[in-house]
């Protein structure tokens, strides 16, 4: 009777001897702490659980001192590394005014906990700086580093990558980084909204310059002293990247309708998904505009480019999945890490993100994301996808005749170099059409050449 009482009860119960061993561990502290009782009972509490550095577990606190602890909370760690927080009533067990055990009461607040922590994050974090950025590949690290150098000038930078390389991220950091960082960003996608409105909504309006205008300050004022994002800045129509361009050049501002100049401190960062040599080309890039805007330029290299930061980057999103949803997935199982390293990225790091939020979305009490988790649209575009180089084409390549041993890197280093020195010669060693052709940015095509000493002749 009296162990089932134990169980019944909606709070956890653990109680140890004199010498801290457990001599109590009733089913509703397992469901908390994630243990079962044979991992607990009769073992010393300190042998099983660790503590965060300064903070002492309130049953040893009852044994040693004697000390009666009510709603305290305590954050600590299971066997396996769970993270646990409890509101804990503890009491030290008399007898003769000998202390002969400790008895702890507690409520389980770990969900609660992370969700209250999570959200403090989030609301801390509605900027980003280069910390959010995530990755290591070199290709990723050389943005970086140049992005960190843009943040000691107020010049204007030209944001190059494909939709969802996080164009915006780099924007936001380069300016938390400057000494503008207190000052408004400012971000507005110049393809969301028509030409007659964005044109207004950039440079402001005087009141009577058409029926209903007000007086009403542009975003160039409304982020004075800061920094203004233009997204997608091949969308603008000519005429409106020729207005854009004076006021570059000029630094002043003239409301639609109004005939005066408005001097303004803005640092512009705009940001294009296609290259500019390209836009350029198709008239959907002013050239004049490109050489003001561009004196800083970053290309940001598609994920297809940087596949080692794909386990950081699903490491990451496992995290902030696990905050919103509540749960505790532990990572990927190895049919899912292979496809992924196999994928092409079309949607690029945005892409990613969405698959690992739809996979958790259908999870139970899973802990590793399997291939049946991911999105069916995923898992059809890899299953008709195709390849695109024949193997007896690389077998002959890598073929060894010596039969030493010739490693993975090296094996795609050599065809890689391969591929760029033909794609090289097919375009007369123009370097934008290779780029073009072999799917590249100029930057990450000339990063490569480098990297693999391809030496145009």
């Amino acid at each position: 009777m009296y162990e089932r009482i134990m169980d019944e009860v909606d709070v956890g119960i653990h109680a140890v001897d004199e010498t801290g061993k457990t001599i109590i561990y009733n089913k509703k502290m397992m469901q908390m702490e994630s243990m079962d009782s044979k991992d607990v009972l009769n073992k010393n509490l300190l042998d099983v659980f660790m503590f965060k550095e300064n903070q002492e577990s309130t049953l040893v606190q009852a044994l040693q001192k004697g000390k009666e602890t009510i709603n305290v909370k305590q954050t600590y760690f299971n066997n396996k590394g769970k993270e646990i927080t409890t509101i804990n009533n503890t009491l030290p067990i008399l007898e003769n005014d000998k202390i002969q055990g400790a008895v702890e009461i507690a409520k389980d607040v770990t969900k609660l906990e992370r969700l209250i922590r999570g959200n403090i994050k989030r609301k801390g974090n509605t900027r980003y700086t280069f910390d959010s950025i995530i990755g290591s590949s070199p290709s990723i690290k050389e943005v970086i580093e140049c992005a960190k150098r843009a943040t000691r000038t107020s010049s204007y930078v030209l944001i190059v990558g494909e939709t969802g390389t996080g164009k915006e991220l780099f924007a936001q950091s380069i300016h938390n980084g400057s000494s503008r960082s207190a000052a408004p960003f400012i971000s507005q996608n110049c393809a969301a909204l028509p030409d007659s409105l964005i044109e207004s909504l950039l440079f402001g309006t005087k009141r009577g310059a058409f029926t209903g205008a007000t007086d009403h300050a542009g975003l160039f004022e409304q982020a004075e002293g800061g920094t203004l994002l233009l997204d997608e800045i091949n969308s603008l129509n000519p005429n409106l990247q020729a207005k854009l361009l004076r006021v570059l050049q000029e630094k002043t501002i003239r409301r639609i309708g109004d005939t005066q100049d408005r001097p303004v401190d803005v640092r512009v960062i705009a940001n294009i998904n296609e290259d500019p040599i390209d836009a350029i080309a198709n008239n959907n890039l002013r050239k004049d505009l490109y050489y003001r805007l561009g004196v800083v330029t970053l290309f940001i290299p598609p994920l297809r480019e940087r596949k080692e930061d794909i386990s950081f980057l699903v490491q990451s999103f496992i995290e902030k999945y696990n905050e919103l949803f509540q749960m505790d997935v532990k990572g990927l199982d190895d049919e899912v890490i292979q496809s992924f390293l196999a994928y092409d990225w079309p949607g690029n790091v945005r892409e990613l993100e969405h698959i690992i939020e739809a996979a958790m979305n259908i999870m139970m009490n899973e802990e590793m994301i399997k291939y049946s988790h991911l999105p069916f649209h995923y898992r059809n575009k890899w299953q008709m996808k195709e390849k695109t180089i024949p193997a007896t084409g690389v077998e002959s390549f890598f073929h060894d005749k010596t039969n030493t041993t010739i490693h993975l890197k090296d094996q795609l280093e050599s065809f890689e170099k391969y591929c760029i020195e033909h794609a090289l010669k097919q375009n007369d060693y123009n370097i934008s059409r290779t780029a073009n052709l072999l799917g590249l940015s100029r930057q990450s095509l000339q990063y490569r050449m480098r990297k693999l000493n391809v030496i145009i002749r």
